[in-house]
């Protein structure tokens, strides 16, 4: 089997919990982050201080989809929710979705890992303690595992890509704690969708991270971080 991976890494918790569970699976491995014109943009930087601190080769992909998309994670006009109870209260798909962000973001990571003679592609999606969102879904994944290996030049050479999806079937509490047994650091993890490094406690991924950290009676790092810089 092929041992190289690229994982769709945002810094965030679940692409920081998968990157930690790729490091002991596969070698080579590459982090592909995407600047995509997100509000929450330092999660990019963040991102590259933690491949970095693991000595994990990282890739950054400037993909402006701002102006192009509609989601208010890319400023469209729409309030950012106040809670994840809110967001689920939306009709229809919640606004904090981009369009097809992770089939685009899959796209990239196969063109990526064929080019570096890679057939892993490793992602932190997960549906449980999250917005609804259609592109985090086992069918979603499955389906795209599909289309990559008959789009690819694997539909020649037979060397079938597997997208992994390690967190999918996990909660937000479980995801974090499974990261500890793997020696994550979430310390420069950002989540808010607000866009600033102290979170903003209120919207949809703070709220989820902060219950989560509770349930586990542990300090979330990137707060005792902050607290220890002044900067919280």
């Amino acid at each position: 089997m092929n041992k190289g991976a690229v994982v769709l890494f945002s810094g965030g918790i679940d692409s920081t919990t998968a990157l930690y569970w790729a490091r002991g699976k596969f070698d080579p491995l590459r982090a592909l982050i995407v600047d995509y014109g997100q509000q929450h943009r330092i999660e990019v930087e963040m991102a590259k201080m933690i491949a970095a601190g693991l000595a994990i080769t990282y890739d950054v992909v400037m993909l402006p989809l701002r102006n192009l998309l509609s989601s208010a994670l890319l400023a469209d006009g729409r309030s950012i929710p106040e809670s994840l109870a809110a967001v689920r209260q939306e009709p229809g798909v919640p606004s904090t979705y981009v369009p097809f962000r992770n089939g685009i973001f899959l796209a990239l990571a196969a063109a990526c890992a064929e080019s570096h003679a890679s057939r892993n592609l490793v992602t932190g999606f997960n549906a449980i303690d999250s917005p609804d969102y259609p592109d985090t879904t086992v069918q979603f994944s499955r389906k795209m595992e599909a289309a990559i290996n008959q789009g690819t030049a694997t539909c020649k050479n037979g060397a079938k890509f597997k997208v992994h999806t390690p967190l999918i079937a996990l909660g937000k509490k479980e995801i974090i704690a499974m990261g500890f047994e793997l020696g994550a650091d979430y310390a420069h993890s950002i989540s808010c969708y607000r866009g600033a490094e102290l979170p903003c406690g209120r919207c949809p991924s703070c709220d989820i991270r902060a219950r989560a950290f509770a349930d586990l009676g542990r300090q979330d790092p990137l707060l005792a971080r902050l607290q220890k810089e002044e900067k919280a």
